[in-house]
């Protein structure tokens, strides 16, 4: 494993920051104590900062040489609404958050990454560290975007990274293509008419008409779309009633849709809604359709996702760089991936060993509230980041 010297020396103190950021969690664009901690950081380090991008973002530039050139590396920064379970030292001091899917990781790594290039600039260019806020939820990336990231800071490509629970500390995975899915949501309202539930017939039954809608979607699945292509339907809340003796006037269906291409989204939203409306149709009830799409698929892009196999490769040996599962999943980074040439990729983080004392019983898997970013991931991490961009920029311009 090829790690860079001054990175291992400085990953104590960097995952001291971790920790901070750790026991510190912030929720989607509320990440304002975070924010001023990377901005510190990357201040005292000599790298300009550029912040408010998406409200709390924070953009280092590191700049050396005379190319315009330029290559993003981002890293997330928000928590989840979770309570933690762990009792280490640096479990979260603020009830009802916490840093269950190692975004303080993410940032650790980035900021590694950030004080190397910052002494010793191997490159000819500039490296934006894009810190990015509210992935879990927020669309932080679609804001950042919208703020003008890509006017401000014009680059060549855009790289991201993930932990991934269950797989080696040391190990990566990439695939090219779609990677994870789209992540949409729907709320069906089915309105007949309410009445003593002895007498039926006198009204209009909303709840057997919402469950022959939830059978129909899954025609959708099975008979509309390619067999080959990849899509998820479910119904994950059913709400009605208020007694036992009363039919209600309404029932209100709301779930998820997952994809892995727009071209099947559109093809399950407008084949939900024709089912809707016509099982409500034809059961005397009116039927009110709204459907939100969240996140797009995120999708990597050939000659940028190669590039990243071979930087990997170099690092931990061919055997150590899998080829990924696409997951149903979604991620923000997705929005990146549409403006810009790029890959997101994972990085293993073991079994959960690592955990200290004093964790919960639970499993160290991503959204648990026994989970704990590993911190023997730092010096990769980092070294990583610096290897990319130093290669990006070295090479021939693509």
């Amino acid at each position: 494993m090829k790690l860079i010297d001054s990175i291992l020396a400085d990953a104590s103190s960097i995952a001291t920051l971790r920790r901070d950021i750790h026991a510190h969690p912030e929720l989607c664009f509320q990440e304002e104590r975070t924010s001023d901690l990377i901005a510190k950081a990357l201040t005292d380090w000599g790298i300009p900062v550029h912040r408010g991008l998406g409200k709390t973002g924070v953009v280092g530039i590191v700049k050396n040489g005379t190319s315009d050139r330029a290559v993003g590396l981002r890293a997330d920064i928000d928590a989840l609404p979770m309570t933690e379970h762990n009792h280490f030292a640096h479990a979260s001091t603020y009830p009802g958050k916490m840093h269950a899917c190692g975004h303080d990781g993410h940032t650790a790594m980035l900021l590694a990454a950030a004080k190397h290039l910052s002494k010793h600039r191997n490159f000819d260019g500039t490296v934006y560290l894009v810190f990015q806020p509210a992935e879990e939820g927020g669309g932080g990336a679609r804001e950042m975007i919208k703020d003008g990231l890509f006017k401000l800071f014009p680059m060549e490509a855009m790289f991201g990274a993930h932990n991934w629970p269950g797989m080696a500390a040391g190990q990566f995975a990439l695939k090219n293509g779609p990677v994870f899915a789209s992540s949409n949501e729907f709320k069906i309202t089915v309105r007949g008419k309410g009445g003593h539930a002895a007498l039926p017939h006198v009204g209009v039954d909303p709840v057997p008409v919402a469950c022959q809608m939830v059978q129909g979607f899954q025609t959708i699945i099975t008979r509309n779309k390619r067999p080959i292509d990849a899509g998820v339907i479910s119904v994950t809340m059913i709400h009605a009633g208020e007694a036992t003796n009363v039919i209600p006037d309404a029932c209100v269906l709301e779930g998820t849709v997952r994809t892995f291409t727009l071209e099947v989204l559109d093809l399950i939203e407008r084949r939900m809604q024709a089912v809707a409306e016509s099982i409500g149709a034809a059961f005397d009830c009116t039927v009110e359709f709204a459907f939100r799409r969240n996140y797009p698929p995120t999708i990597n892009h050939p000659k940028e996702t190669e590039f990243v196999r071979s930087v990997l490769t170099d690092m931990v040996g061919s055997d150590n760089v899998q080829e990924f599962e696409p997951t149903m999943g979604a991620e923000d980074f997705s929005y990146f991936l549409q403006e810009k040439p790029g890959c997101y990729f994972l990085i293993g983080n073991g079994d959960g060993s690592h955990r200290v004392g004093g964790h919960g019983l639970g499993p160290c898997m991503l959204h648990n509230p026994s989970y704990d970013f590993n911190d023997e991931l730092i010096p990769l991490g980092g070294s990583m980041w610096v290897k990319m961009a130093e290669q990006w920029l070295n090479s021939p311009r693509p």
